[in-house]
């Protein structure tokens, strides 16, 4: 039982698995913004585009 709050209270070589899960969060993030930004964007543009290409 002690050796479980030994390891749960160590905090060496925590930061570096928790800042790769913070930048793993930021870029899910930045990738689900930009594909909701193209497919709003995608529909505008493709409707403008449809006289031009018959």
């Amino acid at each position: 039982m002690n050796l479980f709050f030994c390891l749960f209270i160590d905090e060496g070589g925590a930061t570096a698995v928790e800042y790769g899960l913070l930048v793993g969060l930021i870029a899910m993030a930045i990738i689900g913004a930009v594909s909701l930004m193209f497919n709003s964007l995608h529909s505008p543009f493709g409707k403008a585009n449809a006289p031009f290409s018959s």
